[in-house]
């Protein structure tokens, strides 16, 4: 048996902004939430990018004639303590499918680096060794293939073998389990954590005629290792998982009410933009009082007019028809819209807002998150 709740605000979409979007940053938004969920979704989403994603990451190096970190090289600048941090700075990205085996293993990425004298002296002298240089084997793609590990002044011919581990977190070398561990082998620290940074804040959104829910805006930082996209989406994946087990303490499912004009989300946000009143849209006055002299009210009003028929209102000019058209295209709306779609026409557009309206009032009594109070 199934239990039957009121209608819950849910997000009908993820908006990435597209503008200030790269390969490492996004800008998310979803909106609608019900009151307090934007602070409960956002906090829990935050953890999970930040601590539960997982990303390759290289736990030991191994420089042929460098026995232990303390040492140098001939023929190179650095010591090895430095080429060890320059190595923890190292990126990496894989993502293991459904079919790859083994994928907590180590892999290892092994290579042999030739720097001849002609190589140095088209260099000034010194030429620098990057990370690109190391990795070629395909596995895994390099992200940062220009960083800077080792700079040498000499002809050279080294071995250089990586070991690298797919995990979560900040593990220190001790924590690694390497069970083939040769000698000179060097374990290091590693950050497995693709997500850098990430902020979020709740601003309030309109649904309808009500304010008081929720818009929850994400800004994600990556370390290229994953996408934005993918840190978001794994994340909610890892929620998801979670929450699974809790879902099947009791038995009994839930069922939402929809209400009639708002089964289809898209529908919804559409409603919900012709039910907003002129008032609302902050327009001049002169333009105001012209609609308010010809009886139109809400935006669905407004939508179903032509511009024609807009020009044979009384005072009502070129200027006020372009702030209005211009206001419109904000919306992602225009006048002469053909709204039959949502059985709206010009005869029985102020009937069926009113029915909307009035449904949407019913729907948000059933649960008033004013008196449950935020859920944080």
């Amino acid at each position: 048996m199934s239990v039957k709740y009121g209608k819950f605000e849910i997000p009908n979409n993820i908006m990435f902004e597209k503008e200030t979007m790269t390969s490492t940053f996004a800008r998310v938004i979803a909106e609608p939430f019900e009151r307090g969920f934007g602070y409960t979704i956002g906090n829990a989403m935050r953890r999970m990018m930040l601590n539960s994603l997982e990303a390759p990451s290289i736990i030991s190096v191994n420089i042929e004639g460098v026995p232990h970190e303390y040492m140098g090289a001939e023929g190179i600048i650095e010591d090895m303590t430095n080429i060890v941090l320059n190595f923890k700075m190292a990126l990496l990205r894989h993502l293991p499918s459904e079919e790859t085996k083994n994928t907590r293993e180590p892999k290892n990425v092994d290579s042999e680096i030739i720097v001849t004298k002609e190589m140095i002296d088209e260099n000034g002298g010194q030429y620098k060794v990057t990370f690109g240089d190391i990795v070629k084997d395909g596995y895994f793609e390099v992200v940062n293939p220009e960083l800077h590990l080792f700079t040498v002044t000499k002809p050279i011919k080294k071995q250089v073998k990586l070991k690298v581990a797919i995990g979560r977190g900040y593990v220190t070398s001790e924590r690694h389990d390497i069970q083939d561990k040769i000698i000179d082998e060097i374990v290091i620290d590693s950050s497995f954590s693709p997500v850098r940074l990430v902020n979020y804040h709740v601003e309030d959104t309109r649904v309808g005629q009500d304010t008081d829910y929720d818009k929850l805006i994400f800004e994600i930082t990556t370390d290229g290792r994953v996408t934005p996209q993918e840190a978001i989406s794994f994340a909610a994946q890892i929620g998801i998982k979670h929450l699974e087990v809790l879902a099947h303490v009791e038995e009994q499912g839930l069922i939402f009410e929809e209400g009639g004009l708002t089964v289809d989300t898209a529908d919804d946000e559409m409603m919900g933009k012709l039910a907003l009143r002129i008032g609302e849209i902050e327009l001049s006055v002169r333009s105001t009082n012209c609609l308010s002299g010809a009886q139109i009210e809400t935006i669905g009003e407004l939508v179903v007019k032509p511009e024609s028929e807009m020009l044979k209102f009384r005072n009502f000019g070129k200027k006020s028809l372009n702030e209005i058209k211009a206001k419109l295209t904000e919306m992602g709306l225009s006048l002469g819209m053909d709204l039959e779609k949502y059985g709206i026409n010009d005869d029985n557009v102020r009937d069926i807002i009113t029915k909307y309206n009035e449904e949407k009032k019913d729907n948000s009594s059933n649960i008033n998150e004013k008196d449950l109070g935020p859920l944080v």
